[in-house]
């Protein structure tokens, strides 16, 4: 029997490594409230992703919640129909009307040609998505942004590690960038995230936000909610960072092996070579063309009978769903690249532990069919 291979399995250093910061958090017995591998974490991030402040969260998604709260931001946000549910969720979350626009055909992000004309009186930010870790254009974006005086806040939940041709992280782009740590992503803490901004006040506003609003023991500044990472999850983080130029060098031979394996199949478009930035290797997305012998779904079923289950990401759009599809953004001919793109998309399975069979089983399972 073969096994069964997913679109993802995380990283696990060997547990014995893991013992030891468990063994310290018995002795000190803090579990959370910013403790001691909290703090010790940040650090490293800070120093690892070469960004100025970070501030971690329980999940990505209350990063996101938070980075909305931290700016104040009400109304309509400009955002992208192609993305995880949590990117809009956070905008409803916070009382804000999404404003779906198209994306671009070729990197999948959030087009930045048709922002402009989606602006009124009540957009107050736009929310970008680095999608499978591909930088959005950030300049073409902070530049409609800077002409119309809106905040942006970037949806970075795919980009971990990922450093623009200046060698800058693209997490320092914009006003906030929220992360997710969690176990999905090329690097995990379980469950985690964080969010990246420029200044120690913003971090502070941000730290009050993920704690009750609390600044003091007899003072609460703002609503705010409970976001905390726990010290468990911090010193898992820890751990992970050491293993990071493997987990790195893994996706990295995985995303070769692929684009060797598959370039010439006929109706198989591959994902653009990662030119002018540092990728992270986060996904590994196909499009299976008209001129390919089956329909997408037909290739998504087929690999799951063998036991290869890639991912429709992102399929449906968010603006399909039903708390979605009535805002007028939404409406499928305003988003024709968007449907294009959903229709067609499977994530191949991508992990560090894969091997070089499994690489070659996953190919050969496509061309197969071809």
């Amino acid at each position: 029997m073969k096994k069964d291979l997913f679109v993802t399995q995380p990283f696990l250093p060997p547990l014995e490594e893991f013992i030891p910061y468990l063994e310290g958090i018995w002795e000190r017995k803090i579990l959370t409230n910013n403790g001691p591998l909290h703090q010790e974490l940040e650090n490293a991030l800070c120093q690892t992703l070469n960004v100025p402040e970070i501030a971690l969260f329980n999940n990505g998604t209350i990063a996101l919640l938070s980075a909305l709260q931290a700016l104040d931001i009400k109304g309509e946000v400009i955002t992208t129909p192609y993305s995880f549910v949590a990117t809009a969720h956070s905008l409803v979350w916070n009382e804000i009307t999404p404003v779906f626009v198209d994306i671009d055909p070729q990197t999948y992000n959030i087009d930045p040609a048709k922002i402009e004309a989606a602006i009124t009186s009540r957009t107050q930010a736009i929310m970008p998505v680095h999608c499978y870790g591909y930088p959005c254009d950030t300049e073409a974006i902070q530049t409609i942004a800077d002409r119309h005086g809106l905040k942006v806040i970037y949806d970075a939940a795919h980009a971990f590690g990922v450093e623009l041709a200046s060698g800058q992280s693209v997490l320092t782009e914009g006003d906030l960038s929220a992360i997710s740590f969690h176990a999905t992503k090329v690097f995990n803490t379980f469950e985690g995230g964080a969010v990246v901004c420029s200044t120690p006040a913003m971090k502070r506003h941000i730290n009050n936000l993920k704690n009750f609003g609390i600044e003091d023991e007899v003072t609460v500044v703002a609503p705010g909610i409970n976001g905390k990472m726990s010290e468990v999850n911090a010193a898992f983080g820890l751990l992970q960072l050491q293993h990071l130029p493997t987990i790195m060098q893994g996706r990295a031979r995985v995303d070769q092996g692929y684009r060797e394996l598959l370039e010439n199949v006929a109706g198989i478009t591959l994902p653009l070579e990662p030119v002018g930035f540092t990728p992270n290797y986060s996904y590994f997305p196909i499009l299976v063309e008209d001129n390919y012998p089956l329909t997408r779904d037909e290739l998504y079923r087929a690999m799951q009978e063998q036991g290869v289950y890639g991912r429709r990401y992102f399929y449906p759009l968010i603006s399909e769903f039903p708390m979605y599809r009535d805002i007028a953004s939404a409406d499928p001919s305003n988003l024709p690249i968007a449907h294009r793109i959903a229709d067609r998309i499977l994530c191949l399975p991508i992990f560090p532990s894969m091997t070089a069979e499994d690489i070659e089983r996953v190919a050969t399972l496509i061309a197969g069919q071809s």
